[in-house]
């Protein structure tokens, strides 16, 4: 009984899974980071980064494109510094 209780647990929950990288991504880079993005939110999956520019930006764009949700966490103390593909700002102050 506990075993099929912890399956149904982690089946209600959603999955969230970083994506990191340079913030100065080259060209092909930016490209993998926004496919992967991409492919992450088709399958449901809440992309978290850095927020800023680079491979965080194109990760957050593709999964914007998608549908998907995006959660940004970010240096400082202005929520509005992160890239225009966040939804969920986070400050670290």
């Amino acid at each position: 009984m506990r075993r099929l209780s912890a399956k149904r647990c982690i089946v209600d929950r959603q999955l969230i899974i970083s994506v990191i990288g340079e913030s100065n991504a080259r060209p092909h880079i930016a490209a993998l980071a926004e496919q992967i993005g991409r492919e992450l939110a088709e399958r449901g999956v809440i992309i978290v980064c850095g927020g800023l520019g680079g491979v965080m930006e194109a990760a957050c764009k593709g999964a914007k494109s998608a549908g998907g949700t995006t959660i940004g966490i970010l240096p400082g103390d202005n929520p509005l510094s992160g890239n225009d593909y966040i939804d969920i700002p986070i400050i670290t102050g």
